[in-house]
């Protein structure tokens, strides 16, 4: 029987097999992490980090504009569908007091002898199937006609109302869809980003948010640095060159919130994201801006890189993430990132797209 056993067959490749797949799966994991979707991750630099950190930032800033976008639309829809309702309530308010009227009518004619078809209307369970029956237009007065075709008239107006309400309805929920799928995409984007920048000394940290220069750390340092800031820039004319007094308010609007927190979503007083604080800084001085960039960048008249005043919106990145408020000699005021407060920075430090000057 032993003469007739099969070898032992042996895997292919072997002990250089196991080892090929081991490394494999070495590689794979190398590379989830680094991707942020895995649990280990690789040492990275300060460089290292701050690269992926400014990616995370600016995809979270990109979601953010989809967000306030879809809100914006969202909040819309919300005041259409109110108004549909209200309108709707005050047509069945004017229904019910031409069908009492058309009761009364009815039991005047009970008094006087026979059940008329205005008591049959005002006591049907359909009163509209009923309005359609040609008996009831043929045995109905010239009174009663009238009457009835007012209450024809409103049942279907309510109804129109009832269908716009329901593709209302359908529109806002389409709208909270979207608001909850940017708002996760931008929680998770900002949560990666802080836990990369948690491994970083709080002296590599401060390079590479640029908050050791200015004021956007914590502490006593980031306090001084912050007043500092603010003390070296509310100088006397520092609006001169705005081309209108409103521009200059926004410009001067903007100072008075350098070292105001980033939040997404922020439109002031107390923080703000970076189109957040465009829209506050042109609301304080009167002027209507929409809510996001990639709308804010059509809002006035655009402007060349050579031609930009102070107040002026200048726009950043080819998909326009990003906008701040241009204050002059290549500088801008804007809300960078959830790492570093609102704060002056030059306009070289992102790829510029465009300018517009609201007024």
């Amino acid at each position: 029987m032993a003469a007739h056993r099969k070898p032992r067959q042996r895997s292919f490749g072997g002990h250089k097999a196991r080892t090929a797949f081991t490394l494999a799966l070495a590689g794979a994991a190398t590379a989830t992490a680094f991707d942020g979707t895995g649990q280990a991750e690789p040492n990275l630099t300060p460089a290292q980090v701050k690269a992926k950190v400014d990616r995370l930032y600016r995809e979270a800033e990109e979601a953010t504009e989809k967000y306030n976008g879809a809100h914006e639309k969202a909040t819309a829809a919300e005041q259409r569908l109110k108004s549909l309702r209200d309108e709707a309530a005050r047509k069945e308010e004017r229904l019910n007091s031409a069908r009492e009227k058309l009761g009364s009518m009815a039991a005047a004619q009970y008094r006087d002898g026979g059940l008329g078809p205005a008591v049959q209307l005002a006591l049907s369970d359909d009163p509209d199937g009923y309005l359609d029956g040609a008996a009831f237009a043929e045995r109905a007065g010239d009174r009663q006609s009238a009457a009835v075709s007012r209450v024809r008239r409103q049942l279907r107006e309510i109804e129109q109302l009832r269908g716009s309400a329901r593709l209302e309805l359908t529109t806002l929920r389409t709208r909270q869809a979207e608001l909850k799928k940017h708002k996760t995409t931008i929680t998770g984007k900002l949560d990666a980003a802080r836990r990369l920048l948690s491994r970083l000394t709080e002296a590599d940290r401060a390079r590479v948010t640029g908050s050791a220069a200015t004021g956007g750390g914590t502490g006593t340092r980031a306090s001084r640095a912050t007043t500092g800031a603010r003390d070296t820039l509310r100088t006397p004319g520092s609006t001169a060159g705005a081309p209108t007094a409103r521009a200059a308010a926004a410009v001067s609007y903007a100072y008075s919130k350098l070292g105001s927190p980033y939040v997404w979503g922020a439109t002031g007083p107390n923080a703000f994201d970076c189109s957040g604080l465009a829209l506050a800084a042109y609301r304080s001085a009167g002027i209507s801006l929409p809510r996001t960039t990639y709308a804010q960048i059509d809002a006035g008249r655009r402007v060349s890189r050579s031609e930009l005043l102070p107040g002026d919106l200048v726009f950043f990145y080819s998909g326009i993430t990003h906008v701040g408020i241009y204050i002059g000699d290549g500088r801008m005021i804007h809300a960078p990132n959830p790492s570093a407060p609102v704060r002056v920075a030059p306009i070289s430090e992102m790829p510029f797209a465009g300018a517009t000057r609201v007024v």
